[in-house]
């Protein structure tokens, strides 16, 4: 319920926690830093940090037709650092559980940025934490329904239907599209397959978090990742999850494919109007693969998009080059 900024004054780049106070819009100044270099990755985390931990508390739990509350949970992690495994270790939902993942990366960034700066920082840091969790528990507590009212004049206000949250909190998880899709995926599944599901998931979007720069990009209407590096001669690669609660379909796949402009006059044009996807190889595994596994395959294809090229021509039988993953099927051209 909060939005973080950096602002430079007297030499030193000050952080600033934005939010609704009982007079109206409040600035407070967090802590300072002697670079806004330093400053920027300590600001991105606050954001997202604030961004994923309010926005669960201000939508609703629509699956099966029902309107309820998601879980709390997850506030726990931002001042207790034990409770942050629980953050990977939930089965509500697909959507809150990804967004629970989503929390716990945006603390370990966070971390990370509060390496290079001295203790004071830090100690403040870890005051604004508290602050921002005390104020959506004790919002929350109060009234459920969003109609909190502050004791205090520095209290922060939350109001359920409109969240003070950079947009989206610089995660696309957070959009309403998203949640209507991962919700549209548990449709008709059981609480088992919800379990694998959220599994799944976990292992996608872990990999491609640890991905250092592919283009690319996790879709939240079926389960997979899609990579297209630049300089690929218009090959792709994509990585299917199961679909939840499709039985005939429990293999994970590794799929390479190529864009073929629709109209052949413009097959060696660098730019064309448009193209269908033909899929050339595919390596299907019936076990999950690491999350380390896939986002060594996609770092690959960062610094040598190149080997897309050697790999659709790899034949049934044999592995992608420098990989474990066995081609399974080979399409006809």
């Amino acid at each position: 319920m909060t939005i973080y900024s950096q602002h430079a004054n007297r030499g030193k780049t000050q952080i600033l926690a934005t939010y609704q106070g009982p007079e109206g819009v409040v600035s407070a100044t967090v802590t300072s830093v002697g670079d806004s270099a330093l400053a920027k990755p300590i600001t991105d985390a606050f954001n997202r940090v604030s961004a994923l931990a309010t926005v669960p508390l201000s939508v609703y739990d629509r699956r099966n037709g029902s309107v309820e509350d998601y879980p709390t949970k997850h506030l726990v992690a931002l001042t207790d650092r034990g409770s942050r495994a629980e953050l990977l270790s939930g089965t509500h939902s697909l959507w809150y559980e990804y967004v629970c993942l989503e929390l716990h990366q945006a603390l370990a960034n966070l971390d990370d940025a509060l390496l290079a700066v001295p203790e004071p920082v830090r100690i403040a840091v870890n005051a604004e934490l508290e602050a921002e969790a005390r104020g959506l528990f004790e919002a929350v507590a109060e009234d459920p329904e969003g109609g909190f009212l502050p004791d205090t004049e520095s209290q922060r206000l939350w109001d359920v239907d409109h969240p003070f949250v950079v947009h989206d909190g610089g995660t696309g998880v957070l959009s309403d599209r998203a949640r209507r899709q991962l919700d549209s995926l548990e449709k008709g599944v059981t609480s088992k397959e919800r379990v694998k599901a959220v599994a799944d998931m976990r292992v996608l979007a872990t990999a491609f978090s640890r991905c250092s720069g592919v283009r690319g990009h996790v879709d939240h209407t079926y389960p997979e990742i899609f990579a297209e590096p630049f300089d690929a001669d218009r090959y792709y690669l994509s990585v299917h999850a199961p679909q939840p609660g499709d039985s005939s379909a429990d293999t994970w796949e590794i799929e390479i494919g190529r864009w073929e402009p629709d109209d052949p006059s413009e097959e060696d044009a660098d730019d064309y109007s448009s193209a269908t996807g033909s899929s050339m190889i595919r390596c299907e595994q019936p076990t999950a693969p690491d999350a380390d596994e896939l986002a060594d395959l996609l770092n690959r294809l960062d610094q040598e998009p190149q080997q897309l090229t050697e790999w659709a021509k790899t034949s049934v039988g044999a592995p992608l080059a420098g990989t474990r993953f066995v081609v399974t099927k080979a399409y006809d051209d």
